[in-house]
């Protein structure tokens, strides 16, 4: 017979872990350096991706 795991309920502060400031807008931004030139635009694209919740966002220059 297979072994029994026992499952615990995880608490709030760590289910919630990282998403209440970004909901709030706090997110903390990381420059994404994989992507760097967008060619449809024909522009240099910055891509910022957040650390805690994965959200990516694009800025051209």
């Amino acid at each position: 017979m297979g072994d029994v795991v026992k499952f615990r309920k995880l608490k709030p502060s760590e289910k919630h872990k990282g998403k209440t400031l970004c909901k709030s807008g706090f997110h903390k931004w990381k420059v994404v350096t994989s992507n760097k030139f967008d060619v449809k635009q024909g522009k240099l694209v910055t891509v910022y991706e957040c650390e805690r919740c994965g959200v990516t966002k694009n800025e051209a220059k």
